[in-house]
C-alpha cells in the first residue's frame, strides 16, 4: 500500500481517499532494574497505567507523563537495547522553568535551564549548551534535561506558540492547565492593546480571547 502525506499526523491511502493516522503512542525503555525504575517514574507524578507480569522473564510496566498522548513501557524481556541507550526523549511544556522546578522538589537531578549556542535545536549531549533560556524567550529554544536511573536521557523543550502545520485546522487542544494559562495570558495582554487601539472597553472579551487563541494555535 503506497501512502501520500496530508498533514501533521496522518496519511491518506493511495487512490482510496482514506485518512490513515500514524499516532505515535508507545516509548520502549531499557532498564536494569524494573522496580528501581517504576519508583523513579513515580517519583516524577506519571501515571502508572500498567504493570503485569507473566512470569520471572516477561514483565512490562506502563506509564503516562501527564496531559500526554505517548507513554512509556518497560519491563523484563521486552527490548533488547542496553540499558540507559534510549536518549534524547523530548517532553514539550509551556514553563520549563516551573516544570524544572517541580522535578527538583521532587528529588530529581536536573540541569540547568539551558539554550542552544546556534539557537535552534540543542546539539547532542552537552555540547553547545549556554546556561539560561532563550534570551529573546522564543518558543522551542529553551531546555532542560535529566536522566533515570540507567542514564535513558530525558529533555524539557518550552514551546509556547507551535509552528505553522503542527496543529491541526479543526483542533485546539492544549497538553496542560499552565499552557492553557499561557495562552489566557497572552490573549489578555493582546487584547489589551486591541483595546487601546479602539478606545473603549470591549464587552465581547470571552469571544475576543477565543479567537485570538484559536488563531494562535492553527498560526
Amino acid at each position: 500500500m503506497n501512502v501520500t502525506q496530508t498533514g501533521a499526523n496522518s496519511a491518506t491511502a493511495s487512490g482510496g481517499g482514506q485518512s490513515l493516522d500514524m499516532k505515535l503512542e508507545v516509548v520502549v525503555l531499557p532498564v536494569s532494574d524494573v522496580d528501581r525504575a517504576k519508583q523513579f517514574y513515580t517519583s516524577l507524578g506519571w501515571r502508572l497505567d500498567v504493570d503485569i507480569a507473566k512470569d520471572e522473564q516477561f514483565r512490562v510496566v506502563h506509564f503516562t507523563p501527564p496531559g500526554s498522548g505517548c507513554s512509556i513501557l518497560f519491563g523484563k524481556g521486552v527490548t533488547t537495547q542496553e540499558p540507559g541507550s534510549v536518549q534524547g526523549l523530548h517532553l514539550i511544556v509551556s514553563d520549563v522553568k516551573a516544570v524544572r522546578a517541580m522535578l527538583v522538589d521532587h528529588g530529581v537531578e536536573m540541569s540547568e535551564v539551558f539554550h542552544d549556542m546556534g539557537g535552534v535545536f540543542h546539539h547532542a549531549g552537552t555540547e553547545g549548551r549556554v546556561s539560561g533560556p532563550q534570551p529573546e524567550g522564543r518558543s522551542y529554544g529553551s531546555f532542560a534535561a535529566f536522566n533515570d536511573p540507567d542514564g535513558n536521557g530525558w529533555v524539557f523543550q518550552e514551546v509556547t506558540t507551535r509552528l505553522p502545520g503542527r496543529v491541526s485546522e479543526s483542533d485546539t487542544t492544549f497538553n496542560s492547565s499552565s499552557e492553557l494559562a499561557g495562552a489566557l495570558r497572552r490573549a489578555a495582554a493582546a487584547h489589551g492593546e486591541h483595546e487601546k487601539s479602539i478606545g473603549h472597553h470591549d464587552e465581547n472579551w470571552p469571544e475576543w480571547y477565543a479567537d485570538y487563541i484559536v488563531r494562535e494555535t492553527r498560526s
